[in-house]
This record gives structure tokens, C-alpha cells and sequence, in this order.
């Protein structure tokens, strides 16, 4: 006799209910027994009390140490963040000869180093996989379909990048059985979008970007080639992106800057940096382990410094989203938005 309306609220409720207790993080209990005897004396006497979630400052860095990542793309960036205690960098650099010495120097300081391929990888290109297997690094970020194969042909471990756009679990799962170690989530996804792949495959097997500058375009056409050399391509042009740095500048006045790879295609980089730090705590909870940020421009060490300070607090649950969120507002001179990742909307909040 109860009237169906009412019926159905409360299969909504009991269905949400579900999804909170399935994505809650159960509690921990400390097993180390130098650790609990320490927290015995900040303890009140208080039987039958649970402790959950307690560790030592040490172990709350070793922990953040290995979730976060780093990508560079000049060596003065890895010099930075390898400065700054960095234990896992992903390198794009647009000269392969420096691959040696970034290598070289993830060894001194005992972090590991994963090499990025090229976004596209045509005929007639498979050499540049053996250029840059001859580095011996950690392990390659692989961005294309034939740069996978080649990495699981010669046992190279490999983490997906986001072009291989992971957007839903069958893609997901697809990639995981070729071997490699984890994906990205594709840069295609809004934060629901995001919450939903996560609770639709294990957590262990994602990495998310939370920092970095938005990719925009993509192309074959060498804007350092035809603006600032004689030449003609590769082979003649003098490798003027070596020495220059070109941003274009849009309407409104910002800078968005150029970057070329190993193959001479240039990225044009969203000159706003995307920040996803009030979605994180979410998918902290939700059992993602793996976070990256990406730099673009070269900075005073003091403003990496900062910037990884706060995302190593965010992840340590020493600050929260907003207040990173509002850190990165007042100080980033060219500026930051939350993109994709913005606060979930209403679709209908217009009509």
C-alpha cells in the first residue's frame, strides 16, 4: 500500500548508500610495533578505541613519494624537481641526444626515469624506438599503439599516456592485457565522466594527470622550421628550437607556448595552466594511487618548489583541494583553470 513514488526514493537511497560503502576506505590498523608504541603515549587510556590511518611523517613521504610524478621537459626541470627529492619523472625532451644525461642524472639521485615516445609513430620511424631503448631507462611512456609493442617485444615496462585515450573499462582493460603497467585516463573526460571510469575498473590500474598544460593541437608543420630558419625541414633547419622559446599569442592577449618533439612535430600548450586539486580527495578515496603533474615553462626553483610542495600536502592529506586551488590562483602570473575538471554541473540548471 505504500504509493510507488515513495517506493522508489528509497531505492534511490539505498542504491547511493551502496555506492558510498563500496568507494569508502575501510580502516587501517598500524601493525609495525615501534610505530604503535609511539602512538601509545599520544593516546588518552581510553579502551576499545580505533586508530586508524596514523604513521609517521616519514612514511606519510614515502607514501606521496610514490604516487606522484613528475613529466619535465628541459633538463633544468629535471635538474629541479630531482633537487626537490622527485623519486619518479617522465622525460619529453625535443633533442634524444639528452636522454643520456637525463638518465644519468635520475641514476645519481636514485630516481626512476621513464622516457616519453612520440604521440604518433609513422612508417619509416621505428628507429627512433631503438635511439631511445639504447638509454637504458626505467621504463618508456608510450603514447601510440606501435610504441606498446615494441616496449612489450623488448621487455621494457610501460605506462600508457593519455593519448591512448582511456575513456571507458573496455579500453582499459584492452590496454592492460598488452602488459603495461598502468594507463592515464584520457584527457577527454569531465570530472564525472573521470569518477565513473575509476568505479568501473580497479583503481591500481589508473594514473591521473592533475597539473599540467592542456595540449591543443598537434601537428606535422615545424613552426620553429618555418619562422625562425632558412632551412627547409629536419635535416637543414639548424634545430633553432634548441635555442628558442615561440608562445602564440590569441586574441585576449595570452601566450600559448610551442613545444617540439624528438620527431620535430610541434604541441601548441594551453598558456593557462589546468589544475585538478579539488577532484583529487575524491579519487584518493576512491583508491587511486598514481598522480601526475606536468611542467611546460622553466621556473625559478623556488616556484617548483611550491608547486610540488602543495600537490606532496594535497596528497598527504595536509591541505585540501581549495585551499591548492587557491594557492595556485594568487600565485601563478600567467594564470589557471580547473578545465575538464571543473565542478560537476547541472545540465539543465539553464532552463
Amino acid at each position: 500500500m505504500v504509493p510507488l513514488s515513495v517506493l522508489g526514493e528509497l531505492r534511490k537511497q539505498m542504491v547511493s548508500e551502496l555506492d558510498r560503502l563500496r568507494t569508502a576506505l575501510p580502516l587501517r590498523t598500524i601493525l609495525d610495533a615501534g610505530v604503535a608504541k609511539r602512538m601509545v603515549g599520544r593516546l588518552d587510556d581510553r579502551p576499545n578505541q580505533i586508530v586508524a590511518g596514523l604513521a609517521e611523517d616519514s612514511a606519510d613521504e614515502l607514501a606521496v613519494a610514490e604516487r606522484l610524478h613528475v613529466l619535465v621537459r628541459t633538463m633544468e626541470q629535471l635538474r629541479q624537481v630531482l633537487g626537490e627529492g622527485q623519486k619518479t619523472v617522465y622525460v619529453e625532451f625535443q633533442d634524444i641526444r639528452e636522454y643520456r644525461e637525463a638518465v644519468a642524472a635520475a641514476r645519481e639521485a636514485n630516481a626512476a626515469i621513464y622516457l616519453a615516445t612520440l604521440r604518433i609513430q609513422k612508417p619509416g620511424e621505428q628507429g627512433l624506438f631503438k635511439a631511445i631503448a639504447k638509454h637504458d631507462a626505467d621504463g618508456w611512456l608510450v603514447r601510440n599503439l606501435a610504441a606498446l609493442d615494441f616496449a612489450i617485444e623488448n621487455q621494457i615496462p610501460a605506462i600508457g599516456d593519455f593519448s591512448l585515450n582511456v575513456t571507458n573499462p573496455l579500453t582499459a582493460e584492452w590496454l592492460m592485457s598488452r602488459g603495461l603497467k598502468r594507463i592515464t585516463a584520457s584527457y577527454d573526460l569531465n570530472r564525472d565522466q573521470l569518477n565513473e571510469l575509476v568505479q568501473g575498473m580497479p583503481a591500481s590500474w589508473l594514473e591521473v594527470v592533475i597539473h599540467q598544460h592542456m595540449p591543443m593541437f598537434h601537428m606535422e608543420h615545424c613552426v620553429f622550421c618555418t619562422v625562425l630558419s632558412p632551412g627547409t625541414n629536419k635535416s637543414n633547419c639548424g634545430r633553432p628550437c634548441d635555442r628558442h622559446e615561440v608562445k602564440l599569442r590569441d586574441r585576449l592577449g595570452v601566450e600559448h607556448v610551442l613545444h617540439a618533439d624528438i620527431g620535430c612535430r610541434n604541441t601548441l600548450y594551453n598558456g593557462h595552466a589546468q589544475s585538478g586539486a579539488e577532484a583529487t580527495p575524491k579519487l584518493l578515496r576512491m583508491g587511486i594511487e598514481h598522480f601526475r603533474i606536468e611542467l611546460l615553462r622553466d621556473a625559478p626553483a623556488n616556484e617548483t618548489s611550491r608547486l610540488l610542495g602543495l600537490y606532496r600536502d594535497l596528497l598527504a592529506g595536509r591541505i585540501d583541494g581549495p585551499t591548492v586551488w587557491k594557492s595556485l590562483k594568487a600565485e601563478n602570473r600567467v594564470g589557471v583553470t580547473r578545465g575538464t575538471l571543473e565542478h560537476p554541473r547541472n545540465p539543465l540548471a539553464i532552463l
